[in-house]
């Protein structure tokens, strides 16, 4: 792999001029000096100052402003979606005196124990990966730190709290997510299982951040799991539809591109890779890619088709893979990103926006689709390639674009600023396990706009390091690429990462018949009371029956042995909800003392009403009894089983998508070390390398 290095001035301007004369203006193209860059930098400044004024005076409380009507709305959670999405922004642009006051607010007031049905996906990438973006920018926004951060902090427990409730998704029959979970209590009923590509694989950054950080394995691990899930999904010619059901795996919608509905599966490969340090999904996205570029590529522009066969679908171009650059930037592939990023500029330049829906053989945008001219993949893909290029002509095209996005045309204008950092610097922090780096650049953004410090993420947990430079000096390798291999090495199945698995013993039975047990011995308790009032009664000539006898569709057999515990099998979860019945309890308890069950026996009756208050008479006398397990006596309904993230760790690691991932391992591939100096932004060897 060639590395691109910093070109003249005049031999770009002539590359773009003999190339792209019909798309470009040549004699527009123009130096920019420190000054110019420094009073585009304010404009975007400014702009996002306005936009940030008027949210915090017509809609603070809530999720987004309406800016016609000038109030607000509530559009995916109810949680000031806005303060949460635009705090890291507040820290690039140096506002930490607003910062300190937002974080304070959201600590202080943010609830999420909220009976509200949200987006996994949205809330994933604006409010977990918002409330990471801003923990790791804390120390810089001149936030008092908590000792132990960045491995602790008020904004990480936040993230894992929002996380934390998003775990219920990816309980599926193939640990790829549902859509939509409820904050408080799970997957809402009746939800679909259908779903698209994206919101199955874009959670690898902000769940690996999570686990890194908090030495919780939970959340990259069902990450990964979903990840590896879909690859056993892919058609035969390698390529991915649509939507998809995450319960049986069949696929749904069959069109296949790198747009809307798929867009940030592939680039969560890259940014994932490069974040964690793990090859296998650079590895996947590398033969994902080979098929997109077989079938999807036509002239530099990527079209949707048949994912089994192939065949065209449709001819478009959609707003959202304006992102492909960016990514094609991010693995040093800067001519056929630059290639692509040409064609999307000329239309952006033939409308001013980049429509929804461009029609590519007829060269116009597509009909009755609404538009959202805001979108910021374009200029993130600036972004990304002015950083490895230094070519003017994208801050042309920044320039062109102001007025339109703010964060990455900030940093466009703004060469200086901390998250533009290539490496060459970086800030040494004591932690509770010893010295380590941050703020060395390579922060990766998420696909929201939120930059992730990978090298913070080494602070909180301990891997096996390898010393890849051992015997090579700077001055040595620099601008080179050299390989390496992993031998004698293996990735151990069911702890990928070490030194930080929670070992927690699970019950292994069913949880009905966990939930029997616990009845069983509720019903102990209340009959030896029951005796022990008996013993103390003064008319006693009656032989009084003291077994208790839930209600049951029919009575048990009578029997001489000794007494066992009797129930009817109950239906299924799935039975339930398709017959609209809820099983009761079925159980039939005897004495222990008792050798046979007598004709003449007394039983308590088996109305539930009367069953209700013969429980509630017992329970008022006896202490031992919490208003938990009261809770359980007077339902006449099963509890659902509770969702439990270890007992979904654990299934996860014993399942086939999870061991399958063997297919993607280091153990037979060697990975080449990117060292290239023109690739500042992938530059990060003083923290670890990238692989390709």
């Amino acid at each position: 792999m060639q590395c691109s290095r910093g070109k003249n001035v005049f031999s770009t301007i002539s590359v773009v001029c003999l190339v792209f004369l019909t798309i470009l203006r040549c004699d527009a193209l123009r130096e920019y000096t420190k000054e110019d860059i420094r009073k585009l930098r304010e404009e975007v400044r400014e702009m996002f100052q306005h936009a940030y004024e008027g949210y915090l005076k017509h809609a603070s409380d809530f999720d987004e402003l309406r800016p016609l009507s000038c109030d607000g709305v509530d559009t995916w959670g109810s949680y000031s979606l806005t303060l949460i999405d635009a705090l890291d922004t507040l820290a690039v642009m140096g506002n930490n005196t607003e910062f300190q006051r937002v974080v304070d607010i959201l600590v202080n007031n943010s609830n999420f124990e909220s009976d509200i049905n949200v987006s996994v996906f949205e809330t994933n990438i604006r409010i977990v990966g918002g409330l990471l973006s801003a923990h790791l920018l804390s120390r810089r926004a001149g936030v008092k730190l908590e000792p132990g951060w960045p491995c602790n902090g008020p904004l990480l427990r936040m993230a894992e709290d929002v996380a934390r409730r998003l775990l219920p998704a990816f309980d599926t029959k193939t640990g790829m997510p549902y859509g939509t979970v409820n904050l408080k209590h799970g997957i809402p009923p009746g939800e679909t299982s259908v779903t698209c590509t994206a919101g199955v694989g874009t959670f690898i950054v902000e769940f690996g951040a999570l686990s890194r950080l908090t030495g919780d394995p939970i959340y990259e691990e069902v990450a990964l799991n979903a990840l590896y899930a879909l690859q056993t999904f892919k058609s035969p010619i390698g390529l991915f539809g649509n939507h998809i059901d995450v319960q049986t795996g069949r696929w749904t919608a069959q069109d296949a591109g790198i747009g809307a509905g798929v867009d940030s599966y592939y680039e969560y490969l890259v940014k994932g890779a490069l974040m964690l340090n793990r090859p296998e999904l650079m590895k996947m996205f590398n033969a994902g890619r080979q098929s997109v570029e077989k079938f999807l590529k036509r002239d530099d522009w990527y079209i949707w088709v048949s994912m089994n066969k192939g065949q065209v679908t449709l001819p478009v171009f959609q707003s959202l893979e304006a992102y492909w650059p960016g990514v094609l930037s991010l693995i040093g592939d800067i001519s056929a990103a630059m290639k692509t990023l040409h064609n999307y500029v000329g239309v952006w330049k033939q409308y001013g926006f980049l429509p929804e829906f461009y029609n590519i053989p007829n060269a116009e945008a597509g009909a009755n689709r609404e538009n959202y001219p805001l979108r910021p993949e374009l200029i993130e893909s600036v972004m990304y390639l002015y950083r490895a290029t230094g070519d003017p002509f994208l801050l042309q095209v920044g320039e062109d674009m102001l007025r339109k996005t703010t964060k990455y045309l900030y940093l466009l204008f703004d060469p200086d600023n901390f998250l533009n950092n290539d490496g060459r610097s970086g800030t040494v922090i004591n932690t509770p396990n010893g010295e380590c780096v941050i703020e060395a650049g390579g922060y990766i953004f998420n696909t929201e706009a939120h930059p992730i410090d990978p090298a913070a993420l080494r602070c909180c947990y301990d891997v096996p390091r390898q010393d890849l430079l051992a015997g090579y000096k700077t001055i040595d390798f620099r601008g080179d690429i050299f390989k390496f291999s992993i031998e004698n090495e293996t990735v151990p199945e069911e702890k990928p990462m070490e030194n930080f698995t929670i070992e927690v013993e699970t019950p292994k039975t069913d949880p009905e018949e966990t939930r029997k047990n616990i009845v069983f011995e509720i019903l102990s308790i209340l009959k030896e009371s029951k005796r022990q009032e008996e013993e103390k009664s003064e008319s006693s000539n009656t032989t009084v029956d003291d077994s208790i006898i839930l209600p049951t569709d029919e009575k048990p057999e009578e029997t001489t042995e000794n007494p066992v515990e009797t129930a009817k099998v109950p239906p299924t979860r799935d039975e339930e909800e398709n017959t609209g019945e809820a099983s009761g309890s079925f159980v039939s308890f005897e004495d222990d003392n008792s050798s046979s069950v007598t004709q003449n026996s007394t039983e308590v009756s088996t109305d539930p009403a009367d069953l209700r208050s013969f429980v509630e008479n017992q329970t008022e006398n006896n202490s031992l009894l919490t208003e938990f397990v009261q809770s359980i006596l007077k339902s006449t309904q099963p509890a659902r089983p509770k969702f439990d993230a270890q007992n979904l760790l654990e299934k996860i690691r014993r399942g086939p998508y999870y061991q399958a991932a063997g297919n993607f391992s280091l153990q037979s591939d060697n990975y080449r070390l990117l060292t290239c100096r023109a690739q500042s932004y992938l530059q990060r060897l003083s923290i670890h390398g990238e692989f390709f």
